[in-house]
């Protein structure tokens, strides 16, 4: 029995009930079984009797008990004992006995002599005999996943419209990696085009910056683009400069690329400093990790003439093709793609009712975003080399909302072009807008968008105020060596931000309140630090009281006599179904709650049931409850892009 989805164990035994009792295959997922709302109806519940009954006319209830009758024997074969109850009409609620989770939970080891910071930082590693996996064993079949996120733009400073990408995108990273995937990080940066001829034709007459910091010259540089873009757009003569400057560039011109690859470390540099403060895995250093629209820039011509063979007008009728399709065809001048359903009805419309086309090169010999995401797509699906393979067999897109239809348009291309097969999935993850006090995306008084480091700065600055705060208010916890207090106020600072992200939906829009993220109480980065903080305190305490504890010698037994003990070890033994729900659903909130829930669960626990004050053999008991719930903390916050803090 190892400690891995318990939820899926249960399904795959009552999908193969479920197909004795209606003699036709039942995949685990039809077994409609889930966690079950209210503990009076036990632990988990199984629906499935009403659906089945239809099929073959019987009633419910009859169906429930031949359910039970043919899921019984092989649970208890599996170890695993549980008591069944059937309810109402014929749902089938179980509740797992007190002496199988005790095992299950202990079959988790314990936890290696590892930092915690460990799962934060670069030298994240899974695979590695010092991280604590928490006894959970990676999948059987991982799969070469690409996780496209952050996407700052180049001679631009970030700002809060960078952040959910990045924090999002990061998690996901983090939780694929840590199942056993091979996960490649990319960042598509804009570093290519006329914004990049505007600059170096302005640099021609105008001094380079050269301030002191790297973010004081990336500053400049984004004010001189602006007041070329101006320029730009005022001056003709100017304006053509600008479009050669571009033509030398992408012709290899040695000044041109000289300049063009100053801009661009500039902004990298800028973006690795922020990507550090935030502890994201993204390594703005790393040319794997940053894949800008000038590698893609000698695929572009060849793309479009590959369309052009492989979409071509249809020869036959559209309503016998069975399929969506596609064609390319020149239209004003523009190399566009034309989308179809199978009955040759346009798949994308323009608000006049008119078929909407994918433009993929304008009259003018331009490219576009959508020619470059192509050529992206085609080149992680044939040509990037993962670790034992070539290919993605999943690739994660984070971006905003707003680019949902620009997204569909591609990737019904890249489909019909037969890019996209059966065994690769394509997503598209979206989510909503960061807002003010007044429900509008959040600016700065003068209208402005917010930048990313003076946010990030401000997090930890009002955590610090936070601390010293506790401090003088007489809380010995929060009374800090000047060097702990600092690193414990960039963790909660930060891990605020991060956290007051990741806990809403991610498709919903949320109000950026100071207040509301650095509290200590409710579903907080804040309050799932503090109650890391308070077990290891219990452990200090232990050590100073008795002396070496430790709840994993042998012969230690998990008591869960009190009603506090079961409702934590039902949810740590949870934990497993959490993450896997992260990595298939890609909805973030559902880990903070259960983590926020995990919390609360331990303070009910120690609440109710004394532990240092309990007799020896309880007290080792409820001390590795106490540890596997830390460990649990850490792992999940780990997972999050979270450092714990061992004092608060």
């Amino acid at each position: 029995m190892g400690f891995d989805s318990l939820l899926n164990r249960l399904a795959r035994h009552f999908a193969d009930a479920l197909a004795e009792v209606s003699g036709r295959p039942v995949a685990p997922a039809q077994a409609l079984l889930r966690p079950a709302g209210d503990p009076k109806f036990g632990d988990y519940q199984c629906n499935a009797a009403m659906t089945l009954a239809k099929e073959l006319r019987a009633k419910p209830r009859d169906v429930a008990e031949r359910i039970v009758t043919a899921v019984a024997p092989a649970l208890a074969a599996a170890g695993i004992t549980v008591a069944f109850e059937i309810a109402g009409p014929g749902f089938i609620n179980l509740r797992l006995a007190d002496e199988f989770l005790a095992r299950l939970l202990s079959t988790v080891p314990p936890s290696p002599a590892a930092p915690p910071e460990t799962i934060t930082g670069r030298a994240y590693d899974p695979g590695s005999a010092s991280f604590d996996r928490f006894g959970i064993d990676p999948v059987t079949h991982p799969r070469r996943i690409v996780v496209e996120y952050s996407q700052p733009n180049i001679a631009k400073q970030m700002h809060v419209g960078h952040l959910r990408s990045t924090i999002i995108g990061d998690m996901f990273a983090r939780v694929l990696w840590f199942q056993g995937h091979t996960v490649i990080r990319q960042n598509h940066i804009g570093d290519w085009g006329t914004q990049f001829g505007i600059l170096i034709r302005w640099y021609r007459e105008h001094p380079l910056p050269t301030p002191a910091s790297d973010h004081d010259v990336l500053a400049e540089i984004e004010g001189d683009y602006r007041a070329a873009q101006a320029r730009f757009t005022e001056d003709a003569t100017f304006a053509d400069e600008a479009r050669r400057a571009v033509t030398a560039l992408q012709s290899g011109d040695p000044q041109a690329r000289e300049l063009w690859e100053m801009i661009c470390k500039v902004s990298l540099d800028a973006v690795g400093v922020l990507y550090a403060q935030l502890g994201v895995l993204l390594r703005a250093d790393d040319p794997q990790e940053v894949r800008g629209e000038s590698f893609y820039n000698d695929r572009l011509a060849p793309l479009i003439a590959e369309l052009r063979r492989t979409l071509p007008a249809p020869t036959v009728e559209p309503h016998s093709r069975g399929a969506p399709w596609a064609e390319v065809r020149d239209d004003q001048g523009a190399v566009c793609v034309f989308l179809y359903d199978a009955d040759g009805t346009p798949q994308f419309k323009n608000p006049d009712g008119e078929i909407l086309p994918l433009i993929i090169q304008k009259s003018d010999g331009a490219y576009l975003y959508a020619t470059t995401d192509l050529a992206a797509v085609r080149y992680r699906i044939q040509e990037l080399r993962f670790p034992g393979g070539v290919g993605a067999e999943r690739i994660i897109y984070v971006t905003d909302a707003r680019q949902k239809l620009h997204f569909d348009m591609w990737r019904a291309t890249a489909h019909a072009a037969g890019w996209i097969t059966p065994e690769v999935s394509i997503e598209h993850v979206t989510f909503g807008t960061v807002l003010g006090p007044d429900r509008k995306p959040l600016k700065t008084r003068a209208g402005g968008n917010v930048k990313l480091r003076e946010l990030l700065d401000e997090a930890v600055a009002r955590a610090l105020r936070l601390l010293d705060e506790r401090a003088a208010g007489g809380d010995e916890s929060a009374a800090l060596p000047a060097d702990e207090r600092q690193l414990v106020a960039h963790r909660i600072g930060i891990g605020a931000v991060k956290y007051a992200d990741l806990s809403r939906d991610r498709n919903g829009d949320y109000v950026f309140n100071w207040d509301t993220m650095l509290a200590l109480q409710g579903n907080t980065a804040p309050y799932m630090l503090y109650a890391y903080a308070r077990i290891r305190s219990i452990y200090r305490r232990a050590l100073a009281e008795a002396g070496n504890v430790d709840p994993y010698a042998p012969g230690t037994t998990l008591m869960l006599a009190d009603v506090a003990e079961r409702a934590l070890a039902l949810h740590l033994a949870r934990l497993p179904d959490a993450i896997e729900t992260v990595a298939s659903d890609l909805l973030p909130h559902t880990l903070c709650g259960y983590l926020y829930d995990l919390a609360g669960h331990f303070m009910r626990f120690y609440e109710s049931c004394p532990v240092l004050q309990a007799e020896a053999p309880l007290r080792a008991s409820r001390l590795r409850l106490c540890d596997l719930t830390a460990r649990a903390l850490r792992l999940g916050l780990g997972l999050l892009g979270i450092p714990v803090v061992e004092r608060m």
